[in-house]
């Protein structure tokens, strides 16, 4: 097994409070792993702390086997990318110019842009269809072109790992899909190790071969989908019950939300969990006797 990143008794806080705690995990190139967990469980800061962005208060971080602190900054951004949850750019740079600025990290010298440079540029645009944006400045997108082109910029450094905070949180269905679609594309045919932070879980099952769990500081579960998206976890973790079935097409666990117990009108007011889930059962089952 290739390990790429290795964290061992890692430890991290911003003051007084542990984001995370004796804290261990593998990321094994060329793997999606997903980052799942309530709000504050430390999924983002522990994205940064792969990427470089914090330090860690404790424990030791290494990357392809050498510490994550004995990279320069030109040489971790050749390896690593990072998509942030949120991007502010406060000059009016045009999106050429934004993933453009992904190539920097290769450039030498005075820094000059290459024929080369300008193709990767064009053709990455192009994946992530920002190409008819390219004169447009930042500051005219709208949420959704505005993360697209971040992801550019990051595809730009041509880099080993990506690292990416909610990727799809402000993109449309078709947006999300195409997200996705693009890197698994990366991930199968490049090689490209993927981390991803997401809230959810649906896409994450779908999307990933492992999932990390973050639960009070810790790493509460780490696995496959199907060993880490269970009724007893879910419950653990997030305080609250869910149903789960299988997707119809991928066959990965699919979560559902019960309907609201304190609805009289509803079916399913007032059945506990258990008998939803075995309502549900016994409705797919005769679906599928119908077809």
């Amino acid at each position: 097994m290739n390990v790429c990143y290795r964290l061992s008794e890692l430890n991290f806080r911003y003051t007084d409070d542990w984001i995370l705690q004796n804290f261990d995990l593998q990321v094994v190139a060329g793997e999606v792993l997903g980052l799942i967990g309530p709000n504050g469980s430390g999924k983002t800061s522990l994205l940064k702390l792969l990427a470089g962005l914090l330090q860690p208060t404790g424990g030791t971080i290494e990357l392809y086997g050498k510490a994550l602190q004995q990279f320069s900054a030109q040489e971790l951004a050749r390896k690593v990318a990072m998509v942030p949850q949120e991007t502010q750019i406060l000059f009016p740079f045009t999106v050429a110019d934004i993933v453009l600025m992904g190539r920097f990290v290769h450039q030498n010298g005075w820094g000059w842009e290459s024929a080369e440079d300008m193709r990767i540029v064009q053709d990455i645009m192009q994946v992530m269809e920002v190409h008819h944006l390219a004169n447009r400045t930042f500051q005219e997108l709208s949420g959704g072109e505005r993360q697209r082109a971040i992801i550019a910029r990051a595809l730009a450094q041509e880099p080993r790992i990506l690292l990416l905070d909610e990727p799809t949180a402000f993109l449309d269905i078709k947006h999300q899909i195409d997200i996705f679609e693009i890197l698994k594309r990366l991930n199968r045919d490049q090689g490209v190790t993927v981390v991803i932070v997401s809230h959810d879980l649906n896409q994450a099952s779908q999307h990933c071969d492992r999932l990390l769990l973050l639960h009070e500081s810790r790493a509460f579960q780490v696995g496959s989908p199907e060993q880490v998206l269970t009724v007893d976890h879910i419950r653990a973790v997030y305080h609250c019950d869910v149903l789960i079935d299988r997707h119809p097409m991928s066959g990965t666990p699919r979560i559902t939300l019960p309907q609201c117990r304190d609805d009289s009108s509803s079916s399913m007011a007032g059945i506990p969990i258990e008998g939803q889930h075995n309502r549900i059962r016994g409705q797919q089952q005769r679906r599928r006797g119908l077809q």
